[in-house]
């Protein structure tokens, strides 16, 4: 396989293709592609028709680009190219997180102050995987001492929300 350069003008979307990209989706795409480079291929048919790449080749045009880097697929018939379209995208939201390893690795990327933002999570979500939501709720049942009060803390990097305790 060679990755070729195409132009996006060129490059025909496959006009069945179930899989949507709202805009907040594909402004995370762009972001991605500004950080890292583009640094996944897009799938394309002898024809220059894509097969998966959809949401990348969106994120390209609103970032200006006019080429981008495509991997051709040959000889897939009809009906194994509209199969792809769809098994791309379903075989990788099959995929897991081993939380404790996510977690380790999204606490090295905060306290590296890499922005959080282009990892695809929300603050919620970051959160949840930080483990930072599943503190104890405290007893209402005692006097509240200040020194337990906890101060939310925003990253100025990235917005994330954190208890600074």
């Amino acid at each position: 396989m060679e990755i070729v350069t195409r132009l996006i003008s060129a490059l025909k979307a496959y006009e069945n293709n179930s899989r949507t990209h709202p805009e907040a989706q594909i402004a995370q795409i762009a972001a991605s592609i500004k950080e890292f480079g583009f640094t996944n291929p897009v799938l394309i048919d002898e024809a220059d028709g894509v097969i998966a790449g959809h949401g990348r080749l969106l994120a390209a045009k609103l970032l200006g680009h006019t080429e981008a880097p495509c991997i051709v697929l040959t000889g897939l018939s009809d009906v194994q190219k509209r199969a792809y379209v769809i098994a791309d995208n379903k075989l990788a939201l099959n995929a897991g997180w081993d939380d404790d390893l996510l977690r380790v690795e999204l606490g090295a990327l905060h306290e590296d102050e890499f922005n959080m933002g282009l990892l695809g999570f929300d603050a919620s979500e970051l959160s949840a995987a930080m483990g930072l939501d599943s503190l104890p709720p405290e007893s209402s049942s005692r006097e509240i001492d200040p020194d337990d009060y906890k101060m939310g803390c925003v990253c100025p990097k990235c917005g994330f929300e954190f208890d600074d305790k």
